[in-house]
């Protein structure tokens, strides 16, 4: 009996990482270098898609929902995996884009002006995304790039609700990871996923979060975690990954309604505790 059980765990184990080593070679992930010569800048990009919607998409029996990834400042475009994996694996075309380039300004803040003096560094953000969206219609035809799917952390998560600001027509949802400084639009216009962190050094300015009954009203789902801001990459611990993505595989799978998250009774487990959505604890 007890070696039947030990076969059976073992053919378990052999599935489980069969499935994770199928998953990883489904997704065609791919590094390009665009050049805006109207600005005269380099824009890289990284490509993740499943290779069966790929396909589809090439034959034209489909068209492909589109996520745009924007990362937080300091931090790479190539250090969003976790994120990218799960929205390729959902079917979408993701375009991870590197915005911030070593001859650019460091990020500042001036008190006092808007966004704190960071509206430049939106703007450049927003043109990142509109020339690589131009550029990927080149790539991958059969892609919607009218309905947008925006996805950023800290920095990106701002680019992204920026872009939203000014296109809103041309975006379907977004998925903010500890964004700080551009308010949450509250027109319910499209469906909005915020992580927010538990950190004493990164604070959201007054105002950016709507309260509950505004979130509840606009189709916004705020997740508090316990989590700290600068985890919330492919640099943090596998279980804060694990927890992200959870939530974000459920909110993908969920194309028409979305109830928003009750904040005052559902959070995201602390860093070390088992990555699952659990009650807080009083």
């Amino acid at each position: 009996m007890k070696r039947g059980i030990f076969i059976l765990l073992g053919l378990f184990a052999i599935v489980v990482v069969a499935y994770f080593t199928a998953t990883k070679w489904a997704i065609r992930h791919e590094t390009l270098t665009l050049y805006d010569s109207t600005r005269d800048r380099p824009i890289e990009v990284a490509v993740a898609v499943r290779r069966d919607k790929e396909m589809q998409a090439n034959a034209g029996m489909l068209t492909l929902p589109v996520a745009i990834v924007n990362h937080g400042n300091t931090v790479k475009f190539t250090e969003y995996s976790f994120l990218a994996n799960v929205l390729a694996a959902r079917g979408y075309f993701v375009a991870s884009i590197q915005h911030d380039l070593a001859t650019d300004a460091p990020l500042v803040t001036k008190v006092g002006e808007l966004y704190v003096g960071r509206l430049p560094v939106y703007e450049r953000g927003v043109a990142n995304i509109e020339f690589t969206v131009k550029q990927m219609t080149k790539i991958q035809p059969n892609a919607d790039y009218d309905h947008l799917t925006l996805v950023g952390h800290s920095n990106g998560g701002d680019i992204s609700m920026y872009f939203a600001k000014m296109y809103p027509e041309h975006v379907k949802k977004i998925v903010t990871l500890d964004n700080l400084r551009v308010p949450f639009l509250t027109e319910g216009k499209f469906k909005i996923l915020s992580f927010r962190s538990k950190d004493p050094v990164f604070k959201a300015d007054p105002g950016v979060v709507p309260d509950d009954d505004t979130c509840e009203q606009s189709g916004i789902t705020v997740v508090n975690t316990g989590f700290q801001h600068t985890d919330m990459s492919d640099r943090g611990p596998d279980n804060v990954k694990t927890s992200i993505q959870g939530v974000l595989d459920k909110f993908l799978a969920t194309e028409s309604k979305l109830a928003p998250v009750d904040t005052k009774k559902i959070v995201v487990p602390n860093p070390g505790s088992v990555a699952q959505i659990a009650p807080p604890i009083n």
